[in-house]
């Protein structure tokens, strides 16, 4: 994750001074607010992200708010002392700025991870809907490649225990078992509109049923109903945590939605009540939860803590999913593309 450069205090210095900047990332589109003293000196900021100018949303002495704006990967933000560009520059503050590493996509949920580093994603396409390619791997060098053709609306991927890929398809229900050369099988079928999906680390599998209900799919393929929570207007979308519980979020018809924890005997508890269409999750090695929502009318990804303290970590709009990659990188889904954080945060293996 990114550190500030110290702030200069030198008798006489009368730069703008930056006190403060949230939240700690964003991707192309997200929205830095600037905090500190001199931002604007009595004209418009000037606001660069290495060497590109970021538009300013509003600006004044104490408060500066800007959009992150296409092209910009270097994430040493600084404020001029306005357009007029009289030479007071403050000192930078470092910030997260993710990258594209692959776009001309549509995930609709977090992409997975496989042990390798290796990164899946879909293009899902609407329900019923046959794409050309409809899952994607990209390498350790971020080269995009076709991985799967014939699998109609791919919607929650993950990495199991025996090294294969399992993909849910909400189109059939049907969860689909998929070899490192892309080779498909149908693991378990019934599974209602299946959306999110996750393993616990005995190797069984969860599977979100749209209509409210949460699968279990045990070590032989055993079928259990797990859970019920509301029905959702999209999808389900499935993490477990370090806690040895599933996480469970969906959009519904509220703007005030929650996220769920199940513990082992299938009891619904309330984790997280506040959100705006929660989506993709996971979890950091110290048990905090980052998942793609609204917070306070904010967009982007928020991060809760096993208490329930809740920040925004990182801006940027059509974010749906989440993970973290072994290079300790977070790696964040919009509609069209999957992006990469260098945030320096080790995500938890269930594993």
């Amino acid at each position: 994750m990114a550190t500030r450069k110290a702030v200069s205090e030198k008798p006489g210095d009368n730069r703008p001074k930056i006190s403060g900047v949230q939240p700690a990332a964003a991707i192309a589109g997200g929205e830095f607010s600037i905090r500190g003293k001199g931002l604007a000196a009595g004209d418009r900021p000037r606001v660069m992200i290495g060497e590109i100018q970021a538009p300013v949303v509003i600006g004044s002495d104490s408060l500066v708010i800007v959009k992150v704006p296409d092209g910009a990967s270097v994430g040493e933000l600084t404020v001029g002392g306005g357009e007029a560009g009289d030479g007071k520059i403050s000192d930078a503050w470092n910030c997260d700025i993710g990258i594209a590493i692959a776009e001309n996509l549509h995930p609709v949920t977090n992409p997975a991870v496989d042990a390798f580093g290796n990164i899946y994603t879909t293009f899902s396409g609407s329900r019923g809907q046959k794409v050309p390619v409809s899952v994607y791997k990209i390498d350790l060098n971020f080269n995009l490649r076709p991985f799967i053709n014939d699998l109609m609306n791919p919607t929650g991927i993950a990495a199991g225990p025996d090294g294969l890929l399992y993909i849910s398809s909400r189109f059939d229900g049907v969860v689909y078992q998929v070899s490192q050369t892309g080779n498909m099988s149908v693991f378990v079928e019934g599974m209602g509109v299946a959306t999110g999906i996750c393993f616990d680390p005995a190797g069984n599998l969860y599977v979100g049923d749209r209509s409210g209900t949460i699968f279990k799919v045990g070590s032989t393929r055993q079928i259990f109903v797990y859970a019920t929570v509301e029905p959702s207007i999209s999808s389900y979308h499935l993490a477990w945590g370090p806690d040895q519980h599933l996480y469970v979020s969906g959009p519904t018809t509220s703007s005030f939605d929650s996220i769920y924890k199940i513990g082992d005997n299938g009891d619904v508890q309330t984790f997280y009540r506040g959100l705006g269409r929660p989506q993709g999750m996971a979890f950091d090695a110290d048990g905090n939860l980052y998942s793609a929502a609204s917070y306070m009318g904010r967009k982007g990804v928020v991060r809760i803590t096993p208490a329930g303290a809740i920040e925004h970590f990182l801006s940027g709009p059509g974010i749906v999913g989440v993970a973290f990659s072994p290079s300790q990188s977070m790696l964040v889904a919009t509609t069209n593309a999957i992006h990469r954080v260098d945030v320096g945060i080790r995500g938890y293996q269930v594993f």
